[in-house]
């Protein structure tokens, strides 16, 4: 299989994306190395997320903290602030519980050792491997989707994910060389990402063209194959939109734990099925006035159906909740979902 990671390294060392956390092969043979804090930045934010969507988070990121003894010592809400519109914010949470355990635990650096690693908050098995394969060129396997799609293909494996993540973690593992095991691992993402795309493959100009058993076997196309998708719940539930005389606005901050823990939003009821009522919990005794319209979000596991209400307000203190100033609020620091609610009813 060498001759393989060879003809792959190849094809990388003159077509490797070009992204702001990486260190290209140019750049390597010229001297640099890759910087762990980078590294482990962008893993975790491209965990269900594009490299597109991630580029500019990332450079606002490195631009604020610029090490990771900087984020360290960062405000949570800046830092989350910072975070929104980009999902999944327990990423967020534990970017900040590992950056603090990095500089508590390691002096400031990251660990060049998998299972110390592994110790991290946040880190799993894939980032793990994919930080000591990419940060310190250490021989660990690393197999996002775009790998699995790539060893699907090499391999004619048609075992559905995610029960054939295991197979492909072996077939990905069989090319995987002693040297230069991070440009391998990133030759493969970029293969997956440019060439050996989700459809229409360009099997033409891939350097693995001729060894790929499903090219040969035409099956390439429908590879890899998964188990059938269940539908999504659908829940609902209502947010509340005031704003008090002198502009401030009732919000609340999340608890630490679930969906959008720890983010600043407008307080709100739960979020329940469809077969039960749709619940009201308002933060405050007032006239409130439901908005035409609904706000609609999607996340990981369910549809999210939401009715806003809005209502203006002196000086009543709020069972829950508290006043952020006009001058203090910035939309962009709501998560998503809320951030919709406020756009709403700007309407």
């Amino acid at each position: 299989m060498r001759d393989l990671s060879n003809e792959l390294l190849d094809w990388y060392d003159i077509h490797a994306r070009k992204m702001p956390w990486r260190v290209g092969p140019a750049d390597k043979k010229a001297g640099a190395c890759p910087d762990p804090y980078a590294v482990w930045m962008s893993e975790i934010m491209l965990q269900q997320t594009t490299v597109a969507a991630v580029t500019e988070y990332f450079k606002r990121f490195i631009a604020r903290w610029p090490t990771v003894a900087h984020l360290a010592a960062a405000e949570d809400a800046e830092v989350m602030g910072e975070w929104a519109g980009l999902g999944y914010y327990a990423r967020a949470r534990n970017l900040l519980k590992c950056a603090r355990a990095v500089v508590a635990d390691h002096g400031g650096k990251f660990p060049a050792d998998h299972a110390a690693l592994l110790k991290l908050p946040g880190i799993g098995p894939y980032t793990a491997a994919a930080i000591a394969s990419i940060a310190f060129d250490l021989r660990h396997v690393v197999v996002d989707g775009n790998v699995e799609r790539v060893m699907a293909r090499m391999f004619d494996e048609h075992t559905p994910l995610p029960v054939s993540k295991p197979i492909l973690t072996e077939h990905a593992d069989s090319l995987t060389p002693q040297d230069r095991p991070g440009d391998h691992a990133q030759a493969v993402m970029d293969l997956g990402a440019t060439i050996c795309t989700p459809k229409s493959p360009a099997c033409g100009i891939c350097p693995w063209r001729d060894p790929c058993r499903a090219r040969v076997a035409g099956t390439a196309a429908e590879l890899p194959k998964k188990a059938p998708k269940k539908a999504k719940p659908i829940r609902h539930g209502t947010v509340y939109l005031a704003r008090r005389a002198d502009g401030a606005w009732l919000v609340e901050t999340r608890p630490d734990k679930g969906l959008l823990g720890g983010m600043m939003g407008w307080p709100g009821s739960d979020w329940v099925d469809t077969s039960e009522p749709r619940p009201q919990n308002a933060p405050l005794e007032t006239d409130w006035a439901k908005l035409e319209g609904e706000v609609r979000h999607t996340f990981t596991h369910f549809h999210l159906i939401l009715d806003v209400m809005v209502a203006k307000v002196d000086h009543a203190e709020p069972e829950r909740g508290y006043y952020i100033p006009r001058d203090k609020f910035r939309p962009s620091d709501l998560p998503t979902v809320m951030r919709k609610a406020f756009d709403l009813a700007q309407k």
